[in-house]
């Protein structure tokens, strides 16, 4: 029989709304649901069975699902690559985890060749459901090979999708679109968010995807802060400071929208544009440094479907033309709510 106290415990519960969840804690999540639901579903990589991975995203996945599907590989990307292909040729959907950004890099010639262009290849008979997991960029105090944005080159790579979430309710919806596509995805994984919370039911994230009630993510840009002056448009680990300096921008009198682009490719005109037209000004914010980078292709993108709108050039925050900074120096690189605030007061206000 149910106390007067539990009873109370059990209302307050519910009138509080869903617990905080990591960013960590809703891929994980995504990860296991989707095993549950496809025997096909494997993971693997360096660590990330016994281990949990190098930031415990994959913990407990062994233990549930067993050393079949997932396991320790050799510290060889190439080689988890090259496997992983073979593997998702052949009916499994293997989901894989690159450690570090820049660890990747040893496997890039099979990511290019092979994972991009098997479906082409083959005039479409062969699909290659694979993931690759790549947690990326910076704010966490790594050094080089730890904190690159490597973005841009699966971007500029024909064949492969690259999705990068900024939210824990995004960080589930898209890694389980991710799995589910049949089409080879780079997941894009931003390292300081891992931690970061928000109050939202992973239970019913999870009824909601099963259901197919979730609108799908895949292709579409959020407008996360709606705004009428000017639009900042942002993804991954630029979001948060996108967001924190239009709250900064609304104290001085500006009402500034935030759109996250969340898939790279494919990436979301309509929307983005359909911001941009409305509010006349734009900022591109991205950590990767600026110079031929998806920053520079999404002002491209931009300034040639919204010209007559622009009441100013569509400016860029972006990290510097450089190797990724020592810690200490980090704050320096990263693109802050003051470069993005000092950008914005440049867009040509006095007109």
């Amino acid at each position: 029989m149910t106390t007067v106290a539990e009873a109370a415990a059990a209302r307050a519960a519910a009138n509080a709304g869903p617990e905080p969840v990591t960013f960590a804690k809703a891929l994980t999540t995504a990860m296991a649901d989707a095993m549950r639901a496809d025997d096909g579903v494997v993971v693997f990589g360096e660590d990330v069975a016994t281990l949990g991975g190098v930031f415990r995203i994959t913990d407990g996945l062994q233990k549930e699902f067993g050393a079949q599907r997932c396991f320790d590989t050799p510290l060889a990307e190439s080689g988890i690559v090259g496997m992983a292909l073979g593997m998702a040729m052949n009916g499994l959907r293997p989901v894989i985890e690159m450690q570090f950004d820049a660890f990747a890099y040893p496997a890039f010639e099979q990511i290019a060749s092979h994972v991009a262009k098997m479906h082409n290849r083959t005039r479409g008979k062969v699909t290659l459901p694979l993931v690759i997991r790549v947690p990326y960029a910076g704010g966490i105090g790594g050094v080089e090979h730890h904190c690159d944005s490597s973005e841009a080159y699966y971007a500029h790579t024909p064949g492969l999708k690259v999705f990068t979430p900024s939210s824990v309710a995004d960080a589930y919806r898209l890694l389980r679109e991710a799995i589910a596509s049949d089409d080879p995805v780079v997941f894009m994984e931003p390292k300081k968010l891992y931690w970061s919370k928000e109050a939202v039911s992973l239970e019913t994230l999870r009824s909601e995807f099963d259901a197919g009630a979730t609108p799908r993510a895949e292709g579409r840009a959020a407008v996360v802060r709606p705004g009428t002056d000017a639009t900042i448009i942002a993804y991954g680990p630029a979001v948060p400071p996108a967001l924190a300096a239009a709250e900064a921008a609304a104290l001085e009198g500006r009402s500034v929208e935030v759109v996250d682009v969340r898939t790279i490719v494919p990436f979301d005109d309509e929307t983005v544009c359909a911001s941009v037209r409305k509010t006349g000004r734009a900022v591109v914010v991205a950590e990767a440094q600026g110079f031929a980078s998806v920053a520079s292709e999404i002002t491209a993108r931009v300034q040639e479907r919204c010209f007559h709108s622009l009441a100013a050039p569509v400016r860029r925050v972006t990290g510097f033309d450089i190797p990724f900074p020592a810690p200490k120096f980090e704050h320096w690189y990263l693109p802050g709510v003051d470069r993005i605030l000092d950008t914005l007061d440049e867009l040509q206000w006095e007109d």
